[in-house]
């Protein structure tokens, strides 16, 4: 029963609930990110996210979701710093290779360099170079707090996910 006295279903923790939660998410649409840094040996490491999110404007904090169950989890569990970059509707072949585990995700021509010497996204829509400011578990998941210390700023049209599936923003009278 709720507040009201009204009879509520329940919400069992179900393989059928956690498929319609799936599916139900899928309908949210999400800005992408690619989220990178480098490991103790210097190799840069990064993953694919719309699990992306400001925080606080003062101090500027934003924060990043990670699957405990990803190649790259370990890294950016013990990282002191990240970058992210958001993605260019034109970007989507970087989103999916930095989505995939193993490969060579890195690519000279598609990688540069934040002033904290983080490797990053070339020509994203915008790059937060950010030291890690929290972490957090979440269920599967870590959420990743990150403190934003240099910001760099592109135009253009930013890539979407919705319904699994890379999107492009459609403008009225298009």
């Amino acid at each position: 029963m709720n507040r009201t006295g009204r009879r509520t279903a329940a919400l069992p923790g179900t393989p059928a609930v956690g498929e319609a939660f799936r599916t139900a998410m899928a309908q949210l649409a999400g800005g992408v990110v690619v989220v990178t840094t480098e490991d103790d040996e210097g190799m840069p490491r990064g993953f694919t996210a719309t699990s992306f999110c400001s925080v606080s404007l003062d101090p500027p904090l934003v924060l990043v979701c990670l699957a405990k169950t990803s190649s790259s989890y370990q890294v950016f569990a013990e990282c002191r710093g990240f970058a992210v970059s958001l993605l260019r509707a034109e970007q989507s072949a970087l989103a999916t290779r930095f989505a995939r585990s193993g490969g060579e995700k890195f690519r000279p021509e598609h990688t540069a360099t934040t002033p904290h010497l983080l490797p990053a996204v070339a020509d994203a829509l915008a790059t937060l170079d950010c030291a890690v400011h929290a972490r957090h578990p979440a269920g599967d998941h870590i959420i990743l707090v990150g403190a934003v210390r240099h910001v760099s700023s592109g135009r253009g049209e930013p890539l979407v996910y919705h319904d699994r599936a890379f999107r492009r923003l459609r403008h009225p009278g298009m």
